[in-house]
């Protein structure tokens, strides 16, 4: 409601009741007669007051410093009385002086932000991608008690400064060893939820400013690992005597024929196992993180380890076709068995799902685009990711070339 009125800002002095000797400062919004007082929380000697420009007299440091707070003030005084025009609000001193304090309705907080992203995408995200913001959630907090020693902050707080100071906190994070916590792409992985969010607010009209304008997320590109042909012979070839070791085993490999992620791997059941148009076998799910339906042909080494397990899936009321350990606990035994088959490498269970894309398919020559199918993705480049396409296999398309130059010459040299 946009209607002409009076606008006056001024600071004013009343005695301190604890000293006579000093002042304490007032800011007093005045708008068509009607007035509203904030007080500043400074103090300042009497004889260093100017009454007449309403500011500190001499040039002392302390009253330099002073002095350039109190333009912060009016400056921001008026930031508030321009917003609540734009912004076609009820202009009034109270109001003014509530946009100032961060106490009216369109002031919201971090905390305020994180809670309705969460209270909505608990219901449109994965549980491991939530379990992300979580984290990101909780170092978001300890930036904040640790460095500006707050709780919470309003949203209008929040500038480019704000977000390379959260940046720089996440890549000097230590744990109680005092053993950094995150690579450079993890903090990027930070910062990208934390866009996600302010990005929201920005939607919401909860903040008219992204902080993230001018801020660029850098990440780093290195290789994805992934097993050799010759490791995955040697891991194929390897028994183990512990049950536990044996099973993981089995299920890594598993994923190494089928490019299924642990997820995906631990929820099969016998309705997931459909006959093809070709007659053969094929598994026919759905992605957990995506919901991109995949449909990946049971190749002889994946249908064997199914099979090897069919008793057991007689006994489990659940029906699940493999009997995987929990994701941390899978891992661990990895490394175990990563050692034992002299594999140096760090081994986790999506290596096989890299392995698939990179020696059981791409060096097979399987065209990228089969295999962007086969593992779920909607896009190539991300597949450009898993897959690489290994020396052997360049030296061999190489070698094809080669072989048909040699034929094209001898047809020339034919026709002469």
């Amino acid at each position: 409601m946009k209607t002409k009125h009076t606008f006056t800002v001024i600071f004013f002095t009343r005695k301190s009741r604890s000293n006579p000797k000093q002042l304490s400062i007032y800011v007093r919004i005045t708008i068509n007669a009607k007035r509203s007082e904030i007080s500043l929380k400074r103090v300042i000697p009497v004889k260093d007051w100017d009454s007449n420009k309403s500011r500190g007299r001499g040039g002392s440091q302390k009253v330099r410093t002073l002095n350039t707070y109190l333009d912060e003030v009016y400056n921001r005084l008026l930031e508030c009385h321009k917003e609540l025009l734009a912004e076609d609000k009820f202009i009034s001193s109270e109001a003014i002086k509530a946009r100032y304090l961060g106490e009216d309705d369109n002031s919201k907080t971090l905390r305020e932000l994180v809670a309705y992203h969460h209270g909505n995408m608990v219901f449109v995200l994965k549980r491991g991608t939530m379990k992300n913001y979580y984290t990101t959630e909780k170092y978001l907090y300890k930036f904040l008690l640790k460095k500006r020693r707050l709780k919470d902050i309003y949203l209008k707080q929040l500038n480019y400064e704000f977000v390379t100071d959260f940046e720089h906190f996440l890549r000097n994070y230590r744990n109680s060893k005092r053993q950094l916590m995150l690579s450079n792409n993890g903090v990027m992985k930070h910062l990208e939820r934390f866009k996600k969010m302010v990005n929201l607010a920005v939607k919401l009209e909860w903040m008219h400013k992204n902080p993230f304008n001018q801020f660029q997320l850098k990440y780093q590109k290195y290789d994805r690992a992934f097993l050799s042909e010759r490791e995955l012979e040697l891991l194929e070839g390897t028994e183990f005597k512990s049950e536990r070791l044996q099973r993981v085993k089995d299920c890594f490999v598993f994923s190494c024929y089928t490019g299924l992620s642990y997820v995906d791997v631990k929820e099969l059941t016998e309705d997931n196992i459909v006959k093809g148009i070709d007659g053969k076998h094929w598994i026919y799910t759905k992605r957990e993180k995506t919901d991109e339906r995949v449909k990946v042909p049971l190749l002889p080494q994946a249908m064997e380890i199914i099979e090897k397990y069919r008793v057991l899936q007689e006994t489990d009321l659940m029906g699940y076709l493999l009997p995987i350990s929990s994701n941390q606990k899978t891992n661990k035994y990895l490394k175990e068995i990563a050692g034992t088959c002299k594999i140096h490498k760090n081994i986790t269970f999506h290596v096989a799902r890299h392995t698939f894309a990179t020696t059981v398919m791409l060096s097979n020559g399987v065209p990228i685009e089969t295999v962007s199918k086969l593992l779920g993705h909607s896009k190539l480049t991300t597949t450009q990711l898993y897959a690489r396409v290994v020396e052997t296999k360049i030296s061999e398309d190489i070698s094809n070339l080669l072989d048909k130059f040699k034929i094209r010459g001898k047809k020339l040299k034919t026709k002469s």
